[in-house]
């Protein structure tokens, strides 16, 4: 018998972001560098700092559909240092997502943002992470992007 999918909620990570590069349209949409400047991530019994570099590699369509791609890495409090590849999709009425494009609020209930993210550590403790599926929820605001992490039992 195939098991029943479920999820399990690990951490949130809380992704502080500068001003967008901008590379214009490639002829697959457009290509915007987000850097990432630093963040927090906690959850329960863990906790850490993003480090202040890396970056979400974006392509929007002409409708709005964004393809994300960010690489960055964090620091656990007890000194364990983990790489991220966080690979997804966010998606909604053009109006709310051009109003997030000029940094506007928008309402995360209004925007489909799920991603997939891929974890690499050479600590022990957290291996676990390399061993599991994740999916992520996100929710962009002016300054900075909030994932809601969670483990695919």
């Amino acid at each position: 018998m195939i098991p029943q999918l479920a999820t399990r909620y690990v951490f949130s990570l809380s992704i502080k972001i500068g001003a967008p590069i901008v590379a214009g349209d490639t002829g697959h949409g457009v290509r915007r560098i987000i850097p990432i400047l630093g963040g927090e991530l906690s959850g329960e019994g863990m906790k850490g700092t993003i480090f202040p570099f890396g970056a979400d590699f974006q392509t929007i369509r002409p409708n709005g559909f964004t393809e994300v791609e960010a690489k960055y890495a964090f620091e656990m409090d007890d000194g364990a240092v983990v790489y991220t590849e966080n690979v997804g999709i966010r998606f909604g009425p053009k109006e709310q997502l051009d109003r997030i494009a000029r940094g506007e609020i928008v309402d995360p209930a209004l925007i489909y943002f799920r991603s997939v993210p891929k974890f690499e550590t050479g600590s022990a403790k957290y291996r676990w992470l390399m061993e599991n599926l994740f999916i992520g929820v996100g929710a962009r605001h002016p300054d900075r992007v909030v994932i809601d992490v969670h483990q695919v039992l």
